[in-house]
């Protein structure tokens, strides 16, 4: 008979989901969550916060007792298996970003596919703005760039002169811009739409101006060695975003705690996985893409680049350990 204070409707609702937990804990058996696969070990943290509100609601019904002391038990087996193994492992970092964070981008690809569109759509609107309205891009540009532009001249030739401080205030910048994009997200992913959008209308803007004053190769062979992988980076970010608004605005079946404590998981998974793109994006803005290299060499560049990350992204998923599932 279950306890009066908790309507049998109540355990049979919740109890499949015990049951689901004692499965995966018997999965593990002895060795660890490491048996277990990344969409396996997302199912046991959520089930394991889920088990420990249940704890919560049974604990406050002394008439309960026998349940909450299962739950604990429970929750007592499922924590000595999360929290046991090697979390410190010197090769923790390694092996986030050489297994976790390639197969956590694949498995949020679609995050990263709705920033990439967003960003084409509004690059390609600021072009057309920029072509059918004369003096459009004067509402967006600076007055310094629009006369470098008219003078035919680059605006980024005085990065040389500095290269060490433009290459630290460039990674300061593009951290910064994926961090703020990526907490945005927060804001039921308005603040992400509304950065992916702006960037994206000024790229455009940006481009047709250039286009038109004669400049389209210098300038896209400046932006393609370091933007291979500064512009995937930010869409990363993005997607990112998207996914925090996603848990905040759309939890499906669970509640939006939980929707949103998951895809949070995920999401700072893939902010940390952006920084060392980052990081090398900054160098290369600063050091090969303003230098007096021949232009089809800083393309070869770009598609080596692109080649190697694509690869990179691509790398297989390890057996999954408690410090580096999604």
């Amino acid at each position: 008979m279950p306890p009066l204070g908790i309507s049998a409707r109540w355990i049979e609702k919740r109890k499949p989901y015990w049951d689901r937990l004692e499965a995966l804990l018997r999965a593990c058996g002895r060795r660890s969550v490491a048996a277990l696969t990344h969409a396996e070990l997302r199912e046991l943290a959520l089930l394991y916060r889920q088990t420990a509100s249940d704890l919560s609601v049974a604990r406050e019904d002394p008439t309960s007792v026998p349940l909450a002391q299962y739950l604990n038990d429970l929750l007592g087996r499922a924590h000595n298996l999360i929290y046991s193994g090697d979390k410190r492992r010197a090769g923790g970092i390694r092996h986030f970003y050489l297994r976790v964070f390639p197969a956590v981008f694949r498995e949020t690809l679609p995050y990263t596919a709705a920033a990439l569109a967003i960003f084409l759509a509004t690059g390609v609107a600021g072009a057309i703005l920029t072509l059918s309205n004369p003096g459009f891009e004067r509402l967006l540009l600076p007055a310094t760039m629009m006369d470098t532009i008219e003078r035919r001249e680059m605006w980024t030739h005085s990065i040389l002169a500095v290269k060490p401080l433009a290459s630290s205030a460039i990674m300061t910048n593009n951290l910064s811009v994926a961090l703020v994009m990526f907490a945005s997200g927060i804001a039921a992913g308005v603040g992400t739409l509304y950065m992916l959008a702006f960037n994206g209308l000024l790229i455009g803007v940006i481009g047709t101006v250039c286009a038109r004053a004669g400049m389209a190769v210098p300038l896209w062979s400046f932006v393609a060695p370091h933007g291979v992988l500064e512009l995937p980076a930010i869409f990363i970010a993005g997607g990112a975003g998207l996914l925090l608004g996603r848990g905040l605005v759309a939890p499906g079946p669970l509640s939006r705690r939980e929707a949103l404590a998951d895809c949070a998981s995920r999401a700072v998974r893939l902010l940390l996985g952006v920084i060392p793109l980052l990081v090398i994006a900054g160098v290369i803005e600063a050091f090969v893409s303003p230098s007096d290299l021949p232009v089809p060499a800083k393309f070869l560049i770009a598609a080596a680049l692109f080649v190697l990350m694509s690869a990179y992204l691509a790398l297989p998923a390890a057996p999954v350990t408690p410090d580096s599932a999604p």
